[in-house]
């Protein structure tokens, strides 16, 4: 039990793939005894699906990302393997949901060219995920200039990215821009903060590779991940925040930077237009001498900027309450309805009985 949410583990041999087998049994008798069944893509969707469907209970899928036709641009993935990835994602949305939930209008547009056009068009809504304010507040976060310090790069422009080492989140086009950045502010840096280094080993020697292979190993610096309630200082620490995705449902990291009023440099890839706010720059997705040229534009204060926007988990959450209050009433009125043919069929077998 954790913030009173109950928690059951579901034995998989650590595989995601086993647990959309391995989880069927236990969803089937959980949504027995419950009103609505929230599902989130993609794993654990069938199950969810196919618990509705015995149970007859309705259910909502969450669409964080839509990779239909990007397996390839987004992954490492072999031909096999992405081909087969793009498959089973087709057939998760293929699965007739009774509702729809995309976290950005993005991922709406790109759902809606994986549904058939009356599902897109009736079941289909955006809610956007919430974001925690109370928590991502400048005050919070007191400790950049240490954070400098200890890096050695007081004086220093430093241009900050973090996550995990994964292709969609582009970070090797931001390695292959600091020789240009570098040739512009001798004095520059790129922080690059990863975790989850021993999932993604093979993608980590390729960044190191490129590092060497630029030559830059002056002005780009690979530190592990720390842990999250840290993770603000280094964002105070930097000058500039760099989000190069190749794919993004929603765009939490851009968030973070914006919330400590960081200037970012975001790529123009999935949502990341249209969450941003605050002083910012946008460059072409995989484009690195855009990258760059955005990169220089915040050094000298050269800024787009938005009225800040904000995504209040109050609202996310009362997006959803509304969404299963809707589905729960249609679902009293159905059967109402069902009922009520079926007392007409009856009275119709009576009426017939007594001719």
């Amino acid at each position: 039990m954790m913030n009173g949410v109950k928690i059951i583990r579901i034995p998989s041999l650590h595989s995601r793939y086993l647990f959309t087998f391995t989880a069927i049994f236990k969803a089937i008798k959980l949504a027995r005894r419950h009103d609505v069944i929230q599902t989130t893509t993609f794993n654990g969707a069938p199950p969810a699906w196919l618990a509705g469907k015995i149970t007859k209970k309705p259910v909502v899928i969450t669409v964080h990302e839509v990779w239909i036709g990007k397996w390839k641009e987004v992954t490492g993935f072999s031909w096999l393997k992405r081909t087969a990835h793009d498959l089973l994602e087709r057939v998760v949305y293929v699965l007739p949901y009774d509702r729809y939930v995309c976290v950005s209008r993005a991922t709406w547009n790109d759902l809606a060219h994986a549904l058939p056009a009356r599902a897109a068009k009736k079941k289909t809504a955006v809610i956007y995920n919430g974001f925690d304010y109370d928590f991502w507040k400048p005050t919070h976060f007191t400790e950049g200039r240490k954070v400098r310090e200890q890096l050695g790069a007081k004086d220093k422009f430093i241009y900050f990215s973090w996550g995990r080492p994964g292709t969609s989140k582009g970070f090797e086009y931001i390695i292959k821009a600091a020789p240009k950045i570098k040739e512009k502010i001798p004095h520059s840096l790129f922080l690059l903060m990863l975790g989850s280094i021993d999932k993604y080993q093979q993608k980590y020697t390729e960044l190191k590779s490129l590092i060497t292979k630029l030559q830059v190993q002056d002005h780009v610096k690979i530190i592990p991940s720390v842990p999250y309630e840290q993770l603000g200082n280094y964002i105070q620490a930097a000058d500039c925040v760099i989000v190069p995705s190749l794919s993004e449902g929603f765009g939490y990291t851009a968030l973070e930077a914006i919330s400590l009023k960081k200037p970012v440099v975001i790529s123009n890839a999935g949502s990341l237009p249209e969450v941003v706010s605050g002083k910012y720059q946008v460059c072409v997705k995989k484009d690195y001498h855009d990258l760059a040229d955005k990169a220089l534009k915040i050094a000298r204060k050269e800024y787009l900027s938005k009225k800040m926007k904000k995504f209040e988990w109050k609202t996310s959450i009362e997006g959803y309450l509304n969404l299963y209050s809707t589905l729960l009433q249609d679902r009293r009125k159905n059967r109402q309805i069902e009922n009520h043919e079926e007392d007409q069929q009856m009275n119709r077998r009576l009426a017939l009985s007594v001719l």
